[in-house]
């Protein structure tokens, strides 16, 4: 029988820990999302560890940011993930953060309040004013006084276009922004 360090087996455990990221702990265990936003179901993710670029690649529905990506933008699109399988509701997401279901305004609130850059649900028309005028670096809000999606680094955040059910989806595609307003929040 061999016997093996206790220090080397702590650092084979936490090379693993490190490996699976936070994607293989259990709701009891994961720690709540930025703004208390919870709870999730966690995933495991067999994405590349390291993606390369300014841009966020989709793996099975689940949106992945490039590791250039600043830490504010990574909270975004890990909030975005964990209601990227829920049905569209109209005027779900602005009642409470954690809700059965989003409608557009409310999936991109729920995701920019995940990286702390929102503080209480905005309706499509308001996010018109929000933030800074024009396209940002890595979040663009498209918004009108009847719909909003968000560009979030490189992917489109959206409750319309979907074939694969209704509600919040990440989409590879660009949407016609033509009669929208673009905003991004400072610094992003």
């Amino acid at each position: 029988m061999s016997i093996v360090p206790r220090a080397a087996t702590l650092a084979v455990v936490c090379s693993a820990f490190i490996l699976l990221g936070t994607s293989g702990l259990t709701a009891a265990t994961a720690a709540p999302a930025p703004g208390g936003v919870s709870p999730h179901t966690p995933e495991t993710s067999t994405a590349p560890v390291d993606v390369p670029g300014a841009s966020a690649i989709v793996v099975r529905g689940r949106a992945i940011p490039p590791s250039s990506a600043p830490a504010a933008v990574k909270q975004v699109i890990a909030a975005a993930n964990r209601i990227r399988t829920k049905p569209y509701i109209w005027g779900g997401g602005h009642g409470r953060w954690w809700d059965a279901g989003y409608d557009c305004s409310g999936a991109v609130s729920y995701a920019l309040h995940g990286g702390a850059l929102l503080s209480s649900p905005l309706p499509s028309g308001p996010m018109e004013r929000w933030g800074e005028a024009g396209a940002g670096r890595w979040i663009t809000v498209y918004a009108n006084a009847g719909h909003a999606y968000a560009v979030i680094a490189g992917l489109r955040w959206d409750t319309s276009g979907n074939t694969s059910g209704t509600g919040p989806r990440w989409h590879t595609d660009m949407a016609d922004s033509s009669g929208f307003v673009a905003r991004h929040p400072t610094g992003y």
